[in-house]
């Protein structure tokens, strides 16, 4: 079972909604039980970021079977001023490439000491 969140008192330079589109982003019918874990959120403050990118308008979905689907309008500009003309997809597309570019290290146990 994946352990509860770690709080994190201090500021960050990306906010929880950012995390959480850019999850949707990278899987659109990802959990909220799977978004919760990799941005280390509890499933309830999933889910009221989901609403708030909803009623936004910078998230759609629509109910495959038992699953979500995750739809990100394209074009949606960012909600500050400061940052515009900037879209969604811009951030988003800065987060891909970020995550693209980390180096993937072998779990633990398949390491070994030289």
């Amino acid at each position: 079972m994946d352990r509860a969140p770690e709080p994190y008192a201090g500021w960050t330079f990306l906010t929880n909604h950012a995390r959480v589109l850019a999850a949707i982003a990278a899987d659109n019918t990802i959990r909220v039980r799977d978004i919760a874990v990799r941005c280390r959120l509890t499933e309830r403050a999933v889910q009221k970021i989901i609403t708030d990118l909803e009623e936004g308008g910078y998230l759609t979905h629509v109910r495959e079977g038992r699953s979500n689907v995750y739809r990100i309008p394209p074009g949606t500009f960012l909600r500050h001023p400061a940052d515009a003309p900037a879209t969604v997809a811009d951030l988003l597309t800065l987060l891909d490439h970020h995550e693209s570019a980390r180096p993937v290290e072998a779990p633990a146990d398949a390491r070994q000491d030289h």
